[in-house]
């Protein structure tokens, strides 16, 4: 580890003596933190005002002790299986627990402090017992507007928008009116952005109040002995997944296709990833500096624990700290998944799915059967916004959030259309609220034919979205993995990647050569966004006659392809 390297890795509270527990009691305070963060979730989607959050699920809430470990989060957002953590944390700092009073609400954007952009906003609200702060209940959710530079590239944080520092939103149960008129003073559309604070604050107090009857029914120390068994037993279990790999040293890099700025200019990505002892380290030192356009972040301890939590306890297991005890995280200050004041994050999502996609690739060698090829790996994001033309008011839409393939995997074809892996739950919008809300007509929205990388297992498919203006818009994309397609594995062939493109009003299609465009569009004009699909998995000789031909009746593929990938023809036959 280099001095200026920092390694990450959840840290034991200094142990403390705690009553015994019965199982019976375990298990329902383990269900009840996690029943606590889905009625969260759902107060705030029915409550919130714009679609990013209701539809698209763009946020993130939880429970976390007095320290800031995580006790459950209710994920729209994986990536931020770390960043709520971390920002419970800066704000037990800030104010020490002497200094955080009943009726207080803390509020920060800080993206140096959530990792992410200055759109996410983070409420928490401490929970109190007999005096004492025992818990934390937080929201994050995002805003569709923040201020700052409506369309273009940014190159710095000050241009992306209003910085919230560590503040308390409501003092002893008093709205601190000055910071709420401030906020309001500098977003666009401050009804819109008025209904989402108060929704997220909703949020919180479902988690507040569930904590309270939970604490009320068991007592304090049955809830902390208890915490402290699901803790082991998760972290049990991730150190048994850890130590059935095989230890060794695995490496593998990607790069992006280039950051907005300096086109055409790859940006490389390159992990190291050791297993020893029932323990993982990932080790990102050689992933880029962080560069001049918007895609930094600070991300990168998250990107390994969505990957380490994938591969160890992918399914029915609540998130918390104790999961994360077997996994070491080395990142250096300053790379694109670290980034450093004043680097601009707005598009702060992007580099970190390559990065989980990459951590797979380095371990493909080790646990082939626990890993998945290459994925398209972007939202495929567009920023579109303009005038309406029903009410004269300013709309904004991200556009997109169509969804791409995902890799193969050694016994299963890769999913079709589905939101990259850091955006886990996030839907895309519906046509028909597409329609109704704004100016937009939408042409198609359909698989891509052909887009999946062929194997003997096929990657997912692409989807290709065609959006008509009907008044004139705004488009900015800000797309990657055009030119670095997803890869396959054990032979599996790559996909195709991602591609913008757009159709004038006399018909004609025009494709960018890269994913990142700025310029607007007359009504009559359309906006396309084809998503990549993923990799495949194994050889494509050794796929099923019979797979092929149920491809080529569903329009996966085409005859064309279906002869030159596998030597189907489209009558049957093997050519």
């Amino acid at each position: 580890m280099t001095a200026r390297s920092k390694s990450s890795a959840p840290k034991r509270p200094p142990r403390a003596r705690h009553t015994q527990v019965d199982p019976v009691s375990v298990e329902l305070i383990r269900n009840s933190l996690v029943a606590a963060t889905e009625e969260m979730k759902s107060v705030l989607m029915r409550t919130s005002y714009n679609m990013i959050i209701y539809e698209a699920l763009d946020f993130t809430v939880g429970l976390f002790d007095r320290a800031g470990q995580t006790l459950s989060i209710g994920l729209g957002l994986p990536t931020f299986i770390r960043g709520m953590s971390d920002v419970v944390k800066a704000k037990v700092a800030r104010w020490g627990l002497s200094g955080i009073h009943p009726g207080d609400i803390l509020l920060t954007n800080d993206a140096y402090t959530t990792g992410a952009h200055l759109n996410h906003l983070t409420f928490s609200i401490p929970v109190f017992h007999k005096g004492k702060i025992v818990a934390f209940s937080t929201c994050m959710a995002h805003w569709q507007d923040i201020g700052g530079i409506l369309n273009g590239m940014t190159t710095d944080i000050f241009s992306e928008g209003l910085q919230i520092p560590l503040v308390k939103y409501h003092v002893r149960g008093r709205l601190n009116t000055e910071m709420r008129d401030l906020i309001l003073m500098n977003v666009r559309r401050p009804d819109r952005a008025l209904g989402d604070l108060e929704a997220q604050l909703s949020a919180c107090r479902v988690g507040v109040r569930h904590m309270e009857e939970m604490l009320a029914r068991h007592g304090a120390e049955t809830v902390a002995s208890a915490i402290k068994v699901i803790m082991d037993h998760s972290e049990a279990e991730a150190r048994a997944r850890v130590r059935a790999m095989p230890d060794g040293v695995y490496v593998a890099e990607a790069q992006m296709d280039d950051d907005g700025i300096d086109i055409d200019q790859p940006v490389p990505i390159r992990v190291k990833v050791t297993i020893r002892g029932g323990e993982m380290t990932v080790d990102l030192s050689g992933v880029s500096p962080q560069v001049k356009g918007f895609y930094n972040s600070g991300a990168g301890v998250a990107c390994a624990q969505v990957a380490f939590k994938c591969l160890t306890l992918p399914r029915d297991n609540p998130i918390n700290d104790g999961s994360f005890r077997p996994l070491k995280v080395i990142v250096p200050p300053g790379t694109v998944v670290s980034a450093t004041h004043p680097a601009p994050m707005r598009v702060w999502m992007t580099y970190p799915m390559t990065v989980v996609d990459t951590i797979f690739k380095a371990l493909a060698p080790a646990i082939p059967e626990d890993v998945i090829a290459g994925h398209h790996a972007d939202l495929m994001i567009a920023n579109v916004n303009g005038i309406h033309p029903r009410d004269g008011r300013l709309w904004i839409y991200l556009g997109g959030l169509i969804g791409g393939g995902w890799g193969a995997k050694s016994n299963e074809d890769g999913a079709n259309c589905t939101v990259c892996m850091n955006d886990g739950d996030t839907h895309n919008g519906p046509s028909e609220q597409v329609e109704n809300k704004f100016p937009l007509l939408v042409r198609h929205y359909r698989l891509r034919q052909d887009s999946g990388g062929a194997g003997e297992f096929r990657g997912g498919l692409g989807a290709e979205a065609e959006v008509l203006a009907l008044s004139l818009i705004n488009y900015q994309t800000r797309v990657d993995r055009v030119n670095n397609p997803p890869w396959g594995l054990a032979g599996g062939a790559s996909a195709m990647g991602n591609q913008i493109g757009m159709r004038g009003a006399d018909g004609k299609e025009t494709l960018f050569p890269g994913g990142k465009v700025n310029t607007r569009l007359k009504a009559g004009e359309a906006y396309i966004l084809r998503s990549g699909g993923g990799g495949g998995f194994g050889k494509p000789q050794k796929r099923a006659r019979e797979a092929v031909l149920r491809d080529l009746r569903l329009g996966y593929i085409s005859a064309e392809a279906a002869l030159r990938d596998y030597g189907v023809s489209a009558g049957g036959g093997n050519e």
